[in-house]
């Protein structure tokens, strides 16, 4: 009986889990809002959260000193906590300036970005730029980025690439994560005029939005995925430029990529927890943007049914064969299921972003084994962020300083 129960539910689940998936990718096509195009190039600043960064920080310095278009230093504004930090006189070498964090109780990005930003606001900049220590630019980022403000964007993001794909399977494991929120989320949003999903870095918000939310409202553990929420819900207009290239260094070894993962499961839930009841009122209030709430209400609950179905099926074949009712090889037959199913994702995702990735050829053959296996290891990351109480933000100590892959 309990088998039988077992095979019904897991079966709901992935029919629930693939109907949903079909029916946002049919039923999701959005009003755009109305553009404004602007007439002259942007006065932006460059905000730049940089606690103890100084192995990293050069190399995003040298890279914004070889922009295509001329970069004002006295616009660039490092974030860091402690006048000791060896970031600071790195910084002072190409004129930047530097801010002092005051309120050390709060250790999230959000609210480093908050104070810099409150110190500033009286500069009125036309855009926000928003980068990691350890970003490096492709030379004409600003320029691309540039053409974008103009054409009236209230949110403009780049193309997230990996510095160091190359390093080991970790690396190269951890870049496709972001290539498939380029190629299969933000690609696809895109056409169909859905807000885009921002993650992490590389992206720029307008001085009018500074100015309305008077510093940087987005706290939870994953700020950038709250500003995605917080886009959906007001209907703003982002644009994801792909030719606009930056590189960030990824974790290179399992414990450090699995902390960051556990912040990102956790931070999602923490923002929605925030986010979902607004979205919904919204939903009934005004449907105009009624497909990307739809999108995000529903996040990523297609993915989480058919993972729930599977593992249900899963257990249900260990069941039966603890029970000795079915032999080993349909349980055998069942986890090969699954691994090839997602070796196939990963053969079509390095498929399509490797001309931006340039992983190499034992890269991508270690990658398309292991990153099965990466993939589903999100559950251990995910069983590991709802049973702990306490997920702070960890700092992660970069460590590579020749980006292999900045072409």
């Amino acid at each position: 009986m309990l088998t039988l129960i077992l095979n019904i539910i897991s079966l709901i689940l992935i029919l629930l889990g693939i109907f949903l998936y079909l029916f946002l990718s049919m039923h999701t096509k959005d009003q755009f809002p109305k553009l404004t195009k602007k007439s002259s190039p942007p006065n932006f600043c460059i905000l730049i959260p940089a606690r103890d960064e100084s192995r990293v920080i050069e190399n995003l310095l040298i890279s914004l000193k070889n922009q295509t278009m001329p970069i004002p230093f006295s616009n660039v504004y490092v974030i860091v906590e402690e006048k000791k930090d060896k970031t600071v006189s790195i910084v002072k070498k190409y004129q930047a300036n530097i801010l002092f964090r005051t309120n050390l109780s709060h250790q999230r990005k959000g609210y480093a970005l908050d104070e810099a930003i409150q110190q500033i606001l009286h500069k009125k900049y036309d855009a926000y730029f928003i980068f990691d220590a350890d970003n490096v630019l492709d030379n004409n980022y600003f320029e691309q980025m540039t053409k974008t403000y103009l054409e009236g964007y209230d949110i403009g993001l780049g193309y997230r690439n990996c510095k160091n794909g190359n390093a080991n399977v970790i690396a190269s494991c951890s870049a496709l994560t972001f290539s498939m929120i380029n190629t299969l989320s933000n690609q696809r949003r895109q056409k169909k005029n859905n807000a885009l999903t921002l993650s992490g870095t590389g992206f720029y918000v307008t001085g009018e939005l500074i100015d309305k939310w008077q510093g940087y409202p987005f706290h939870t553990l994953t700020e950038d995925y709250e500003l995605t929420l917080y886009a959906s819900l007001h209907h703003l207009s982002m644009h994801y430029n792909d030719k606009a290239l930056l590189f960030d260094e990824q974790p290179t070894t399992y414990k450090v990529t699995k902390t960051q993962r556990i912040r990102w499961i956790k931070g999602y839930f923490e923002a929605r927890k925030k986010y979902l009841p607004l979205l919904t009122q919204k939903l009934k209030d005004n449907p105009k943007n009624k497909p990307s709430i739809l999108l995000e209400i529903v996040g990523i609950y297609p993915i989480i049914s058919l993972l729930i179905g599977f593992i249900l099926f899963l257990v249900k074949q260990i069941l039966n064969y603890l029970s000795k009712k079915i032999s080993i090889l349909p349980l055998i037959l069942t986890i090969i299921g699954v691994y090839l199913i997602l070796l196939v994702i990963t053969i079509y995702i390095i498929k399509k972003e490797n001309h931006k990735l340039s992983l190499t050829k034992t890269s991508q053959i270690k990658a398309i084994l292991f990153n099965p296996i990466y993939l589903l290891s999100y559950l251990s990351c995910a069983f590991k962020a709802f049973t702990t109480k306490n997920v702070t933000w960890t700092k992660i100590e970069h460590k590579d300083n020749t980006p292999s892959n900045h072409q």
